[in-house]
């Protein structure tokens, strides 16, 4: 159960469907990055120990992730690769005003135990000045970091720890009170439908099917995938599955029969993959097989190697850019340090990564931001700020400000990418389908829900 509560969480929670709402701050200007300072300096060199986790010549940062969860090593551990990545080039290029930022990372397990165990040694034990890019399935430590004043910057928003607690910054951004009661507004997030218009304006879909288990959350999820998509006026066809004995076949026959243009689904990566295998095997051919942010990976080439036909109608949505668009000079460095640091992960890269990296940058810009004397209240202004931040163009404009509840139509904007296998021998990979994420923006209902 807990794939298929992984996926679900991923997919299920935040403000949008998978692109990013923008204030309307955001459509006059491009953020400034941050000052620069990222090197150069005499280690030490005036710098006081200004806050915990920071002396001299060092700042100590946390990674938490759910590197050992049950789902496997490699479902969470992406943004962990991409913000250590972006440490060590920044120490390679003299750090941050002389200081040396070292990563302490920790592995919960993927257990809310193990969640709280980390967060409370990095907190209590390795002193850590500010948490980055986490990935973990349950934070189950979020109250303490948040009582103890701790910046999480950047992190992946799985579950809904960062719609709730203050000092916790989400790598899409919150416009929730964020005041430590409750989720949202009193209980309630909301669902944008840009994706689903995307696919409406994009490739003329009216149809769409969405496959779910017998499961309350992937029941539940479905739900909200079915609502946003009849909001955008599709003809909506729902099916079913047992979780442990899926019949994928009868769900191909159901897709083939209902015509429908689009799947969707609320399911894990193995039984997305089962399902295009039941696809291409029944010859059952949509123009879309449209996967989230978490699924936009380098190992769309094995694990879906048995159904080429459905792997070549895959699409990704996001609010970060394509890693493979190294035409981006921000993509361009993060696929260099990739390289020299973790080549062994070229065939694991993913968008994830790439948000890992843009969290650390996040982080820094805001350390930046306070010059010697770092503290964590500085760091917490420059989050907190109304100007919206997009890490050097790595991702969407994203802000913190706290609006009142979504009452009407939101500008929001998306990216997208699909799978193309190369012809000769080629490489093929992920190709992005839209001119710019940032133009790539409609004007779309927002849909209350309970997570």
């Amino acid at each position: 159960m807990l794939a298929l509560l992984l996926v679900l969480l991923l997919t299920g929670v935040g403000a949008g469907a998978c692109g990013t709402r923008l204030p309307d701050s955001a459509f006059g200007h491009r953020p400034t990055p941050g000052a620069g300072g990222t090197t150069g300096g005499t280690p030490g060199g005036g710098n006081p120990a200004s806050d915990t986790g920071v002396t001299p010549t060092e700042i100590r940062v946390g990674i938490v992730t759910s590197l050992t969860s049950p789902v496997g090593s490699e479902v969470f551990s992406g943004p962990r690769y991409g913000a250590l990545a972006f440490v060590q080039a920044l120490n390679d290029r003299g750090g941050l005003h002389g200081r040396t930022v070292k990563a302490v990372t920790c592995d919960d397990g993927g257990s809310g135990i193990g969640n709280q165990d980390c967060v409370h040694r990095l907190i209590d034990q390795e002193h850590v000045f500010a948490f980055v890019a986490g990935s973990v399935l349950d934070y189950a430590g979020a109250p303490y970091v948040s009582e103890k004043g701790v910046p999480d910057v950047g992190s992946q928003p799985i579950g809904t720890a960062y719609e709730r607690w203050p000092h916790l910054y989400g790598i899409y951004g919150s416009s929730a009170p964020r005041d430590g009661n409750a989720v949202g507004w009193n209980g309630t997030l909301y669902q944008s439908t840009e994706v689903f218009r995307f696919f409406k304006e994009r490739l003329g879909a009216r149809s769409a099917a969405v496959v779910a288990y017998n499961q309350a959350d992937s029941a539940r999820y479905a739900a909200q995938l079915k609502a946003g998509l009849e909001a955008e006026g599709y003809r909506v066809l729902v099916q079913t599955v047992d979780f442990a004995l899926p019949n994928f076949q009868a769900v191909a026959a159901a897709v083939r029969a209902d015509g429908s243009q689009l799947l969707f689904d609320a399911m894990d990566t193995r039984g997305n993959a089962a399902l295009c295998r039941a696809l291409d095997d029944g010859g059952v051919k949509v123009t879309a097989k449209v996967t989230n942010v978490q699924n936009w990976s380098e190992t769309v080439r094995t694990d879906y190697q048995a159904s080429p036909n459905c792997r070549n109608v895959l699409w990704a949505t996001s609010s970060s850019l394509n890693y493979e668009d190294v035409q981006y000079p921000a993509v361009q460095e993060f696929r260099t340090a990739m390289a020299r640091y973790y080549p062994d992960r070229e065939p694991l890269l993913s968008a994830w990564e790439l948000e890992g990296w843009a969290g650390a940058q996040w982080l820094t810009d805001a350390m930046d931001s306070c010059g010697a004397d770092l503290t964590r209240a500085c760091v917490g202004r420059f989050m907190d700020r109304t100007e919206p931040y997009d890490a050097h163009g790595l991702i969407l404009p994203a802000s913190f400000v706290p609006e009142p509840p979504p009452s009407g139509p939101t500008r929001a904007c998306l990216n997208a990418a699909r799978w193309q296998d190369a012809a000769e021998g080629g490489r093929g990979g992920w190709v992005t389908q839209v001119a710019s994420m940032t133009t790539t923006c409609f004007d779309v209902p927002q849909l209350p829900y309970k997570p």
